[in-house]
Formats: structure tokens, C-alpha cells, sequence
């Protein structure tokens, strides 16, 4: 299909489930945060439950064609993954500061970054049981992972992000293996440390998906809407992409109001392009989203763009989510009938 929609990962939680003003009141979670949950210990993995099918049925109803679980079982996109890994305390946490430039307790590396387990497999066989749609799991990247944490053990932080990359890479193994028919790798730290993603955070990337065949995506963002409120008008890290070897680049265009021409550095590479301002509450119309897209089509071929928000859900009101989804699918519906009557691109 042309145009296919999904989410960049996360979709909003119930306030049921999570203290979303504690939530949206401080900088996502690099180490546990067990008290945003609502839920007792030992009822909240059946309301992670619930509320995941909520999320995917969301998605449905609003037409989505490839659907996540919403990360609903997550604190933060990275803090799940990153914290099952051996090599880490999180009892006794470091500090290392955020993109924003604010301490935030992070995971302290005291050993060997090892992967000890499976982490999102169940998660994902969980998102496949219960929808017939294509179905896209997201995992933090190895560079960010690296600059989220504070080394005690390693020489240098380059030598972390390879450790970081090879855990990785055995989950996106498991992943695919487990039927995924999109796994996608969160990178917004190339972003935020282009120099070090320069010097090595790209390759820690290609280390994570080599060997790699399934459908797999970077997402590359300037941060939460509702954490990070200033956009610069253009990346810091995009055209580098080109030397990853991933399928797809998930960038955001709307909030920033990014000049696309960039894109025709990526050729080879489909886009993920992220057509929902997250830091306006006004769901946008169709065809403001119709819109968005056409600026992308002068660069990018129609084929090789997938329509998505520009970053996570997760801190919008779910009815505000739930709108803005629906507006992204028929902006796309718009754009396919558009493409289908020959309408003049760059391709």
C-alpha cells in the first residue's frame, strides 16, 4: 500500500493506569519509576494488559495500517530495555545530564553490558495475538542507551555502545524470529550529541542491525513536544543516515516545519515522515496533513514514504491522540488518490 500509517511507538496511557501528571512533570525515566503505576504490584501486569488492548484497538479503529503495542507497559521508551541488562546498577544510579542539559538519574555502568534475556519478545507475541494487522516493536538505540547512562567500567563510551549495540542486535534477532514485521531502533541522541554520533554512535548503529534482514527503521527526533518546546529548523544528524544500514528513517517535519529537500540525501532509504505537531492540541485537519506529505514528494518518492506522527503519543490526551491518528489516516487516504491520478511529483 502507498502511504502506509503507523506510530512512531508510543500511544497515550490511561490515567487509570499512570500518574500522568507525575509523569508529564519530569524528564522521561532512565531507571525504574515504579511509582508513576496506579496499579498494585501485583494486579499491574494484567492492566499493562488491558490497556495495551485498548491501545491496539485505538489504532484499528482509527485505521492504522501497521500498529505497535503503545509502549504501554513502558515508563519511558528506553528505560525497559535498557534496565534488564546485566552490567548495570539501578539500585545504586548515576547521573549523566539529559539533552535538555538537566541531571537525570541514569542507569551506572559497573560490568560487561550483556543482554540476559529476551526482553520484548512477550510483548510483542502479546501485540500479534490480538490484531491481524502488520505489527512494529520499537527498541532504544545503542548510542542513546550510552549517553543514558553514566560508565563506571568502560575506557570510553565509545567501547559501551558497542557492548550496547550487540545487546541490541540479539533482540532484534529474537524479534524478527518472533514475527515482527517492523523493528524499529529509537536514536534521538544523534540528534542531541551529533559530534559523538559522528565519531561513533553510527557505527555502534550498523553493529546493532548487522546481519540484520527484516524491515527495520531508525527514528531520529529533536524530543517530546511536551518536554522539548524549541525546534531548530532543520537536523543536526539526518544526512549521515545514508551509511546506516537500516531500511527506513523516521524523522519529524511537522512542529519543526523541517525543510524536506534534506530527504534527497537519503535516497535508498524509505521515511517515516512525521506529519502530526505534537505540541499542539488542535487535531489537525486531512488535509494539513495532505499537506505535509506533498512537501515531502518532491524529494522522496511516494513509494518510499510511510506517514507517521513525529515523535510518540505518549503525553498527549488519549481523545487529542486518537483524533490526531485519524486525521493522519485520511490525509494518507487523500495523498493516495492523489498519486493515482498521476498528480505531478520530483519522481
Amino acid at each position: 500500500m502507498m502511504f502506509p500509517t503507523t506510530l512512531v511507538g508510543s500511544y497515550p496511557q490511561p490515567e487509570w493506569l499512570i500518574d500522568r501528571n507525575k509523569l508529564a512533570g519530569r524528564f522521561p525515566p532512565r531507571v525504574r519509576a515504579r511509582e508513576l503505576w496506579r496499579v498494585p504490584e501485583a494486579f499491574l501486569a494484567e492492566a499493562q494488559e488491558d490497556a495495551t488492548l485498548m491501545a491496539i484497538k485505538a489504532q484499528e479503529d482509527a485505521g492504522l495500517d501497521i500498529v505497535t503495542d503503545g509502549e504501554i507497559r513502558r515508563e519511558s521508551y528506553s528505560n525497559r530495555f535498557a534496565t534488564a541488562l546485566e552490567g548495570v546498577d539501578i539500585d545504586n544510579p548515576g547521573t549523566a545530564l539529559d539533552r535538555s542539559g538537566h541531571p537525570n538519574p541514569v542507569p551506572r555502568i559497573t560490568g560487561k553490558i550483556r543482554r540476559k534475556h529476551a526482553v520484548e519478545v512477550d510483548d510483542l507475541l502479546f501485540l500479534k495475538k490480538n490484531t491481524t494487522r502488520m505489527v512494529k516493536i520499537t527498541v532504544p538505540g545503542p548510542f542513546t542507551m550510552s549517553q543514558q547512562a553514566q560508565n563506571d567500567f568502560y575506557k570510553t563510551d565509545e567501547e559501551a555502545a558497542m557492548d550496547y549495540a550487540v545487546a541490541v542486535n540479539a533482540e532484534i534477532r529474537d524479534l524478527f524470529a518472533a514475527g515482527a514485521d517492523v523493528v524499529q531502533i529509537d536514536e534521538p541522541y544523534m540528534q542531541a550529541r551529533p559530534k559523538k554520533a559522528e565519531e561513533y554512535g553510527l557505527k555502534a548503529l550498523n553493529v546493532a542491525l548487522d546481519g540484520i534482514t527484516g524491515t527495520t527503521a531508525v527514528h531520529i527526533c529533536f524530543g517530546y513536544a511536551a518536554i522539548i518546546h524549541e525546534r531548530p529548523t532543520g537536523y543536526s544528524f539526518l544526512s549521515q543516515m545514508a551509511g546506516c544500514s537500516c531500511h527506513q528513517v523516521s524523522i519529524e517535519t511537522a512542529q519543526s516545519n523541517l525543510d524536506c529537500a534534506v530527504l534527497a540525501d537519503l535516497k535508498g532509504k524509505k521515511i517515516m515522515l512525521g506529519v502530526l505537531d505534537l505540541s499542539d492540541m488542535a487535531i489537525e485537519t486531512a488535509e494539513t496533513v495532505a499537506g505535509r506529505i506533498r512537501r515531502a514528494l518532491e524529494f522522496v518518492a511516494a513509494e518510499d514514504i510511510v506517514v507517521a506522527p513525529d515523535c510518540g503519543l505518549k503525553y498527549l490526551p488519549r481523545e487529542v491522540a486518537f483524533g490526531k491518528m485519524k486525521a493522519m489516516v485520511e490525509g494518507a487516504r487523500i495523498m493516495r488518490a492523489e498519486v493515482a491520478k498521476g498528480a505531478p511529483t520530483a519522481f
